[in-house]
């Protein structure tokens, strides 16, 4: 993805009328991880708009190719990115994001940016306190060794299996390993292990801003890298302010559950928020 790229988006959407709607994709993954979800957003009348963190790969294959690209991206940065690009669009949009790109997206709606948002399982920001153990295993693949903090690290596949995939079959966990699994800036999980005890953090929402719109929090019930005790902390930070906030559960799904062979149900989840607000 280039920004090129994003702003040809940006500009489709502008002109074809249409609400729109911008996909974050969080560490791991790349903005092609969205492609079915913007096509039913496409059928359901929304123009998508699915960007890249800055020096995003086109490629699954590119970037399992040239992995340093990925490095040094701070969440700091990439909530600029992102609020820059959404400032460019001629209406508010919807915000979808996941993981991080949920943290993202809550960032971005604390901003006033946003005309609704949904945050999947989304990273944890400062406020949120729960450190489940099965979040701790999973973060540990990177905070395991402080270099990584400025390096791209990769995820094995068993740490896919048991962070991400974890919910679905073997030979699932596999395909969505080869097809979709990239390397991922170490630098946001440094921020968000160390966002409660720093009080310059980036890695902060402001959840009081009535500016804020409507805001859902899905989570999947099995999910190892951000349990319930995350998701419904971070509800509880958003729930005051004036805007409807809401939490849903989907049963039996882990953090791959926007594409994995279930994607669908929590995609329906999202367009059904959005369409009551947008």
């Amino acid at each position: 993805m280039t920004l090129q790229t994003d702003l040809a988006q940006i500009e489709q959407a502008n002109a074809s009328g249409r609400p729109p709607v911008v996909f974050i994709h969080g560490l791991w993954l790349l903005p092609t991880s969205w492609q079915r979800w913007a096509d039913v957003f496409t059928a359901a009348g929304y123009a998508p708009v699915v960007p890249g963190w800055p020096d995003d790969p086109a490629t699954v294959v590119e970037a399992n190719a040239h992995p340093e690209v990925f490095a040094g991206k701070s969440v700091g940065q990439v909530a600029d990115h992102f609020c820059d690009l959404i400032s460019r669009l001629a209406r508010k949009p919807a915000l979808i994001g996941h993981s991080f790109g949920g943290l993202i997206t809550q960032i971005s709606a604390g901003r006033g940016l946003s005309a609704a948002s949904v945050a999947i399982d989304p990273a944890p920001f400062r406020g949120v306190l729960p450190l489940p153990i099965s979040a701790l295993r999973v973060a540990s693949a990177v905070l395991g060794n402080p270099a990584n903090y400025h390096r791209a690290v990769p995820l094995t596949y068993e740490q896919f299996r048991y962070g991400f995939a974890n919910a679905v079959t073997e030979d699932e966990a596999r395909d969505l390993y080869a097809t979709y699994a990239v390397p991922a800036s170490g630098e946001p999980l440094f921020q968000a292990a160390t966002a409660n005890i720093n009080p310059w953090t980036e890695v902060k929402v402001d959840t009081d801003n009535p500016d804020r719109g409507p805001l859902l929090i899905i989570s999947g019930e099995k999910d190892h890298t951000v349990p319930w005790s995350i998701a419904n902390a971070s509800y509880k930070q958003q729930k005051d302010n004036p805007g409807v906030t809401e939490i849903v559960e989907i049963p039996g799904r882990g953090h791959s559950l926007t594409i994995d062979s279930g994607w669908r149900d929590v995609c329906d989840t999202a367009l059904s928020f959005v369409r009551r607000y947008q």
